[in-house]
């Protein structure tokens, strides 16, 4: 007796859960099947919205496209007026140069002559100063070679 009552209860208890697990799975079911509908709304309301704002900016790409292309012509058009002047400017530099070449072979050619005109005069030793040869230029200053290779200049004083 002992047995079958423990049997009843038993088959109740698991029943009871049994019971339990389908009720779950038929929710699970519900909730899964109301979510997919929110889903598939969301979706579709997703798609118009999409289909709305494209049909919206449509007309602002237009307007967008049509200002770039203004740009670009007006670009390129000071492109072209800066292409013009900058041709100008490398003439005019050319000209500049070549001008200024002449000049300084002219001044250069007019150097060469006032130096062969003058020529150089060798300076004499004369002395010496603290034991370093002292010379007399071609004005009679007289100066010596300090240790640096600089001219030192000796007043007459000394």
């Amino acid at each position: 007796m002992k047995k079958i009552i423990v049997l009843c209860f038993l088959f109740v208890w698991s029943s009871t859960i049994v019971a339990q697990e389908s009720k779950d799975k038929k929710a699970k079911a519900k909730t899964e099947k109301v979510a997919k509908e929110k889903a598939t709304k969301t979706k579709k309301e997703a798609k118009e919205k999409t289909k709305e704002a494209q049909k919206e900016a449509a007309p602002k790409k237009e307007k967008a496209a049509n200002k770039t292309k203004e740009v670009k012509e007006a670009v390129d058009k000071k492109a072209a007026k800066t292409q013009k002047e900058a041709s100008k400017a490398d003439k005019k530099a050319k000209e500049v140069k070549e001008k200024t070449t002449s000049k300084t072979a002219t001044k250069a050619k007019k150097e060469k002559e006032t130096a062969e005109k003058a020529p150089k005069v060798a300076d004499k030793v004369t002395g010496e100063y603290n034991g370093k040869k002292v010379y007399t230029g071609p004005r009679d200053g007289k100066y010596y070679i300090n240790k640096n290779g600089n001219k030192t200049y000796i007043s007459d004083d000394k």
